[in-house]
């Protein structure tokens, strides 16, 4: 599903994901954090795709929301579970939203 943003400028959080073979509470964890992140202040929307590469992008009214739910304690511990099991490599962008349009 594409996720509906306000009119900019807003923010998106990028993580693209190698993943490794274990599976153990992955789902779970990960449709728990979409649902945690839903009822932060700031959240927007969220997009996610997975084949070899996995790209989730969140979106954000501002850098302070993305702090705040960066330092969230349940999404600590997922951060952490995701570097000793889920995750082979991954990387995190920040980019500001200037201008987006739709069809």
């Amino acid at each position: 599903m594409i996720a509906k943003t306000p009119a900019p400028p807003y923010y998106a959080v990028i993580f693209t994901s190698i993943r490794t073979d274990i599976d153990e509470g992955y789902g779970l964890t990960a449709d728990a954090m979409v649902a945690l992140a839903e009822k932060q202040p700031g959240f927007l929307g969220v997009e996610s795709a997975r084949n070899d590469v996995g790209i989730t992008v969140s979106y954000w009214a501002d850098l302070d929301s993305i702090q705040q739910w960066k330092s969230n304690s349940e999404h600590l511990l997922a951060q952490k579970l995701g570097r000793e099991k889920w995750y082979q490599a991954f990387k995190t962008r920040i980019a500001k939203v200037e201008r987006d349009y739709e069809f």
